[in-house]
């Protein structure tokens, strides 16, 4: 599905991807780890489009992407739950949710799906987003990126600062997703969560691609995780 080959990038004359492989295949559930500062979240803006590709490829579905503006690259299904949520707070729940609702795409996310999936939210639902707590903040970020009905869905931190017991729904609501076939790349810190979740991680270092394997490869190299998640 994504392929992105030698991905270089930064910010302004300040490179910070010097060249990050990832290939993304339908229905998988992809991880990208490493500690903080060493490129993930900026490879997720390259991705999305938002940071401009200094060198490399990337195509989605054999599209190539290399140029496209991030409404564009959105549109062809990706949805994005950004590190810090970012939600509209001046709006209600219910105005944070509808304003990324594309129900021409056809899609099976509906607003009353939503609701299913994070009942808060519905019980929220004319509540001003800015009065909520952190987790139902995320809760309301990743609804609002499954509206868009995405074929890829991406999570920037998806369980970062939250209480344990919205973690764990966190969780329950992604193991449902993959449940459901949704293809998925993950950023977390929550390792024992994720092993359960991943088919394929990646650990970056420096801006650049160090290994890669299965859950229960990882977990047969401790010293990975030492090495390079350790703090």
């Amino acid at each position: 599905m994504l392929v992105a080959d030698n991905l270089q990038s930064g910010y302004g004359a300040s490179q910070v991807l010097f060249g990050v492989d990832l290939n993304i295949a339908s229905h998988q559930v992809v991880s990208l780890l490493g500690r903080n500062g060493m490129g993930k979240t900026t490879t997720v803006r390259t991705l999305m489009g938002m940071l401009p590709l200094k060198g490399g490829t990337l195509t989605f579905d054999g599209q190539k992407l290399n140029g496209m503006r991030p409404h564009r690259i959105s549109r062809l299904g990706f949805g994005l739950v950004p590190e810090g949520r970012r939600i509209f707070p001046s709006l209600t729940v219910y105005e944070n949710l509808y304003a990324t609702s594309r129900d021409e795409r056809g899609g099976n996310w509906t607003l009353e799906r939503v609701f299913a999936l994070f009942p808060r939210l519905q019980e929220r639902r004319n509540q001003s987003a800015r009065t909520l707590s952190g987790g139902e903040q995320q809760m309301l970020a990743i609804g609002r990126a499954l509206l868009t009905n995405p074929r890829l869905l991406i999570l920037d931190e998806a369980t970062e600062g939250l209480a344990p017991v919205i973690r764990q729904e966190i969780w329950a609501c992604l193991n449902q997703l993959k449940g459901e076939g949704q293809t998925i790349l993950l950023i977390d810190k929550n390792l024992k969560e994720m092993n359960h979740l991943v088919d394929q991680h990646h650990i970056i270092e420096k801006g650049r691609i160090v290994w890669k394997g299965t859950s229960a490869e990882l977990l047969e190299q401790p010293e990975l995780v030492n090495q390079y998640l350790g703090v």
